[in-house]
């Protein structure tokens, strides 16, 4: 029986844009994944703003993904009380598909940020880590041109150059800007019927 390759890729998705869905779609082809688990952040200890609602945050990402074979959204860093760290969701993941082999996916800032996560190195042992590196048009790809502050060993997983953020998103909702070229249509829609992202009034 051949082992299976899953991936993790965790974020607030708040909202899924179309950088996120292009990680994905990468990475199941890159890594030829059996599954990718998006995981939405649940009480998310480093984020110095609040997010929407874990609700609307996991129907975003249904939304956002619901195209591409062996993506599922799973809610247990949702569901789990206190602070969230990657190590519990890796372990929970691994009692559920004891063998397997994980790929966790992240993005270039995190990639950087490595050195300062919870049990690092454990995560280091038990998953293969993968940082996003978005390729720029007419430049060479240089090997390792994701500069580490850390020494736990990565790979990378290549990008089309796509320099949304959600933080972009955001900030052109409440400017009452359109989105449509940022996120999935679905998503767009899912925003405006449900008047996310509007300044406080």
């Amino acid at each position: 029986m051949t082992q299976q390759h899953i991936g993790i890729l965790g974020g607030s998705f708040d909202p899924p844009h179309n950088a996120h869905v292009a990680m994905a779609e990468a990475a199941l082809v890159q890594f030829q994944l059996d599954a990718l688990h998006i995981i939405p952040t649940g009480n998310a200890w480093h984020k110095v703003r609040d997010l929407s609602s874990a609700q609307h945050r996991a129907e975003m990402a249904r939304l956002a993904f619901a195209h591409l074979p062996g993506v599922l959204v799973n809610e247990m860093e949702l569901q789990r009380e206190g602070p969230s760290y990657t190590i519990d969701t890796l372990r929970s993941l691994e009692l559920q598909s004891p063998g397997a082999q994980f790929f966790l996916f992240v993005g270039e800032d995190q990639g950087k940020a490595l050195g300062t996560w919870r049990e690092i190195e454990e995560i280091a042992r038990r998953a293969i880590i993968c940082v996003a590196e978005r390729e720029i048009p007419g430049l060479p790809s240089p090997s390792g041109s994701v500069v580490p502050s850390h020494d736990i060993p990565t790979q990378a997983l290549k990008l089309p150059q796509l320099p949304h953020s959600a933080t972009e998103v955001r900030a052109r909702v409440a400017h009452g800007q359109p989105i449509d070229a940022l996120v999935p249509k679905t998503v767009a829609l899912y925003i405006q019927r449900h008047h996310l992202y509007q300044p406080a009034r």
